[in-house]
């Protein structure tokens, strides 16, 4: 079994060493949100508007679920980082074997649930009802595909945790290829392939999901990763309550994060969904270009947490302030970029969703030119709140995205829509950005968060 080497998130140049951690994480999550984009402009150009409408109700229900998931991967980076900043492998392996039965035991009950409560999410959401048949369709599938999806988001965090951004990116890539490459083939059907529209769409996703887990399985067997799990190791599996308690109590904050957010859109579609399905149409276009313009900030923010994790387990405090102006200047260069390229080139973007002579598509160039530069807010915000996250102070992180979006973004649209329409909509997501950087900001200069720990000391002994 190989052992790590040399840890350069705790002693490496801190720029250098941020970039090239977090760039692999910028592109998984450029192909994931690439992988989503075709899928849907495949929908949009042939299956027409409502099938559109049905993809961007069921794509907010998925980053709901995914959302729920990740807090607990993002839980499990950190502890993996902590672990091995303290040149602890054998408390690593135990994260990783309490997280993969924590893992199977959600994602299973998850996938079975919610393809049975699928249309009573979406009849709640008021999807519309053109689009409703699309959207149950698609999203039965990709209940099927949770549980696979699931255990890549695990292995993905554990990796990252270990250091390694490279390996998930590589295995990313297969799997956006294998998506896309089915997408076509099973809606439209080939030879002896049916044509399952909308549903095809899912179904190429379930089938690249599972080739490209097992693909990952077998590449870390391969290599003898030191956190893979063995026939010894079975104990392992049993959960570890130290850890378990950490997973739940750190994690579920962290994906309520998550939660808060794709839960404050699904609130806003509903909004948006009273203004007919050309409005629909137009928000799910932009929705696709805004995954882009945040992905830096979710890409700098997660290394910034994984770099900070291994550090505080090295006890290297005095990296730590360092990474977090570097991660805030990264995630403002990296974001500003392309709200630029937004801003430039917005219609021709939204067009490659709706088509040039879509009427959704005049709505999609105005509602983007009110919300898009709040992405450099919320860029700082998330970086920031990496930051103490990495300690385990998870609360308050949550508390500031509750406020601002529960308690500012949807009271903005809901009391102004009768005098401004959809603007009040459109306005309401800066004007939540504002709100988030400043409780953040605040909470971050107090230095609390240095308190915090992911395992209480007597725990951890």
């Amino acid at each position: 079994m190989n052992r790590p080497a040399g840890n350069a998130l705790v002693e490496g140049p801190i720029t250098r060493t941020l970039l090239l951690f977090a760039l692999p994480m910028l592109g998984t999550n450029v192909l994931q949100s690439l992988n989503a984009s075709v899928n849907v402009m495949w929908v949009g150009r042939y299956l027409g508007e409502a099938a559109f409408a049905a993809t961007a109700n069921a794509t907010l229900v998925l980053f709901f679920l995914l959302g729920v998931v990740l807090g607990i991967g993002m839980a499990t980076t950190i502890l993996v980082g902590q672990a091995l900043g303290a040149r602890d492998v054998d408390g690593a392996r135990h994260v990783v074997g309490t997280g993969l039965t924590f893992f199977v035991t959600v994602s299973l009950a998850v996938s079975v649930a919610g393809y049975f409560a699928t249309p009573a999410m979406l009849h709640a959401m008021g999807t519309p009802d053109d689009a409703r048949p699309f959207a149950i369709a698609y999203l039965r599938i990709i209940f099927l595909a949770l549980p696979f999806m699931y255990l890549y988001t695990f292995l993905m965090m554990v990796l990252r945790g270990a250091g390694d951004s490279r390996t998930p990116f590589a295995f990313m890539i297969v799997s956006v290829v294998l998506d896309i490459a089915l997408n076509p083939l099973f809606l439209f059907g080939a030879g002896p392939v049916p044509a399952l529209g909308i549903a095809g769409s899912a179904v190429a996703t379930l089938i690249a999901q599972v080739l490209s887990l097992g693909g990952l399985v077998f590449w870390m067997y391969r290599k003898q990763h030191f956190l893979c799990l063995r026939a010894g190791d079975v104990g392992l599996l049993k959960p570890d309550p130290a850890i378990l308690k950490a997973l739940v109590l750190k994690g579920l904050p962290m994906g309520a994060q998550m939660i808060v957010i794709s839960s404050s859109a699904i609130i806003m579609m509903s909004l948006v969904n009273e203004h007919g399905s050309q409005t629909t149409a137009a928000y799910g276009a932009a929705v696709q270009l805004w995954n882009y313009i945040q992905m830096p900030a979710f890409a700098v923010g997660m290394a910034v947490s994984s770099m900070v994790a291994q550090n505080v387990g090295a006890h290297r405090w005095d990296r730590v302030a360092s990474i977090g102006r570097v991660g805030i200047l990264a995630s403002l260069v990296l974001t500003g970029t392309l709200v630029l390229v937004v801003y430039v080139f917005a219609g021709a973007a939204a067009s490659i969703f709706l088509g040039s002579d879509s009427t959704a598509l005049g709505i999609a160039r105005h509602l983007n030119s009110l919300v898009v530069w709040s992405y450099l807010l919320f860029g700082v915000t998330f970086v920031l709140f990496g930051v103490v996250r990495a300690t385990g102070a998870v609360m308050m992180p949550l508390a500031a995205l509750a406020i601002s979006m529960w308690c500012v973004r949807y009271p903005f649209a809901l009391l102004l829509g009768p005098s401004w329409g959809a603007d009040a909509i459109w306005w309401s997501f800066p004007v939540s950005s504002v709100v988030s950087l400043a409780i953040a900001a605040v909470y971050y200069q107090s230095g609390r968060w240095k308190r915090a720990k992911m395992i209480p000391a007597a725990a951890a002994a």
